[in-house]
């Protein structure tokens, strides 16, 4: 194993997320068709929640490890790094049995919060069976997370990238493999079908963490020096290090659980909101399926760009600002928005230009599937943009700062919910407008709050930023100009799959040539990923 610079752990990062998240889309066309429309809200209730318990029983620890793997490794602390490691493993694991027996016994009290008195959908029985079921994966990845972390720590990508691609492949075929069997072998029904492919997570993350242990142990001498114990290191307690990464995993609780809690507010208000504005049930449990489960598969490839950079981007700033090189920390800063803008934003606008043939490649004829994704996928380059930015925040030891903006965003996700999804049946809108909308508001306040602080800390050079960004923003309103000229004009065959790709292939191979030719002649393509990058 090898450690990686900044840019290269980036990109290996995020080139294993996009493939596992690719994976993560391409699965679900099968398992689609394998349990129906109807039934993939169920799917989505398991995962809202798993999502929700799985911030708390990691309780952000493992890019908190990550963090302080990296400052220790920096200062030469070997043995106290070892030591963080090892009480993190314990906390965890101990935290993760804890949780389980809450999830697993409060099961039928959360089933029926978000049911409430509603029929006509999934009965509350089923939805409590597939919350117990995908509550024994928290057993497994808070240790699975924490061993990442102190890889990642050490500027160690690789294995780490490796390992997710794993779990993702033996989650699949767990997935596919039992859900078929279940329903069209065995004739045991949706609800246990389900059952079965949820415990594809705790699978997955069992062989992922095998293949991390063994790595770890196949390399324990690059990973464990054997230098002398320094005088310093003698007055650190292992009171000290569980108080400092708990001070270090605040904000990345904060995080997660904010993201969980996005989704949670959806999940426990949508349903009553929309049967109150004329919605049926099953209609409702739809919509809520594309916003919590089929469209944020698709969302999900845009949100690998940011998950890949926070990976090398939380170690190496830490370096940099342990080092006290500011100008090193304001470099990456300003590269690591400047290289998830250039990405996500023309992915976010191709991918919202092209909702229907999208949604009808991956999952087929669909009534609200590209009503909601259309806008949703916004969501994605929000949360890329939050996400960067809690990142970049939290490195900087501004912990504070990062649990204030995250909760003032949920809270106005709260305040806007019901109001605007009322206002956008009023005006003649779909009321999810509404919702999807209140979600952009929260993840708007919490980026701009981050980026305060960020800019008092670390002075940034915003008329550079905002040069450099211009030079990519205008090839991308001439892409998308462009194709919705060609869209206007050219219609395409979407009653078939292949109708539907070929549209997707033709459309992205046309905006993808326009934004990457202008932003290569005007030179900030070589500006963003250009050679002097490269170096740790």
């Amino acid at each position: 194993m090898k450690k990686d610079s900044f840019v290269n752990g980036a990109l290996i990062a995020t080139i294993g997320i996009v493939l596992t998240k690719f994976l993560g889309i391409v699965y679900v066309i099968p398992f689609y068709a394998i349990i129906g429309e109807s039934n993939i809200a169920l799917y989505g209730y398991a995962y809202t929640i798993y999502n929700l318990f799985l911030a708390l029983s990691t309780v952000g620890i493992p890019p908190a490890m990550s963090k302080l793997i990296s400052e220790y490794n920096t200062l030469g602390y070997n043995n106290t790094k070892e030591r963080a490691y090892k009480l993190g493993k314990l906390l965890l694991i101990s935290l993760g049995i804890v949780l389980f027996l809450i999830m697993f016994f409060g099961a039928p009290f959360i089933a029926n919060q978000i049911m409430g008195d509603n029929t006509g959908g999934n009965s509350k029985e089923s939805i409590t069976f597939v919350i117990r079921i995908i509550s024994t994966a928290i057993l497994v990845v808070p240790y699975l997370s924490v061993t990442k972390g102190y890889l990642q720590g050490h500027k160690i990508i690789a294995p780490s990238s490796i390992s997710q691609v794993i779990e993702q492949l033996v989650r699949i075929f767990v997935i596919l493999i039992g859900s078929y069997l279940c329903i069209k072998v065995f004739n045991l029904g949706v609800t246990n079908a389900i059952g079965v492919a949820v415990f594809g997570a705790t699978i997955g993350a069992f062989i992922a963490l095998i293949y991390l242990l063994i790595k770890i142990k196949k390399n324990k001498k690059v990973l464990v020096t054997t230098s002398k114990k320094k005088d310093e290191e003698s007055k650190i307690t292992n009171k000290d290090i569980i108080k400092k990464l708990l001070i270090y995993s605040v904000p990345f609780i904060s995080f997660g659980l904010a993201l969980s809690v996005y989704d949670y507010i959806d999940m426990t208000t949508m349903i009553n909101a929309l049967t109150n504005l004329g919605f049926k049930t099953k209609d409702a449990e739809s919509v809520l399926g594309v916003i919590n489960t089929t469209g944020n598969k698709l969302n999900s490839v845009v949100l690998a760009i940011s998950t890949g950079l926070m990976t090398s981007l939380v170690p190496n700033i830490t370096a940099s600002f342990v080092k006290g090189d500011k100008n090193d920390v304001k470099r990456k800063i300003n590269q690591s928005f400047l290289m998830l803008l250039y990405v996500t934003m023309p992915m976010a606008f191709g991918l919202s230009i092209l909702a229907e043939p999208v949604f009808y490649a991956f999952y087929g004829a669909s009534n609200w599937g590209p009503k909601v994704f259309c806008f949703s996928i916004f969501v994605s380059l929000f949360r890329c943009i939050f996400t960067t930015s809690i990142s970049i925040t939290q490195s900087l030891n501004k912990f504070k700062n990062v649990f204030l903006s995250i909760i003032t965003g949920i809270l106005v996700k709260l305040v806007f919910q019901i109001p605007l999804m009322s206002l956008a049946s009023k005006i003649g809108l779909y009321p999810f407008y509404g919702s999807i909308s209140a979600t952009l508001i929260g993840l708007s306040v919490s980026f701009v709050t981050n980026l305060v602080v960020i800019n008092k800390t670390i002075k940034l050079d915003i008329k550079s930023f905002f040069k450099k960004m211009f030079k990519f923003i205008y090839p991308l309103m001439i892409m998308i100009v462009v194709l919705l000229i060609i869209k206007s004009f050219i219609l395409f065959n979407l009653t078939s799959r292949f109708g539907a790709i070929i549209t997707i292939v033709l459309y992205g191979f046309i905006g993808a040539i326009i934004y990457f030719l202008i932003t290569i002649k005007n030179g900030v393509f070589n500006e963003i990923f250009g050679d002097k990058l490269f170096k740790k």
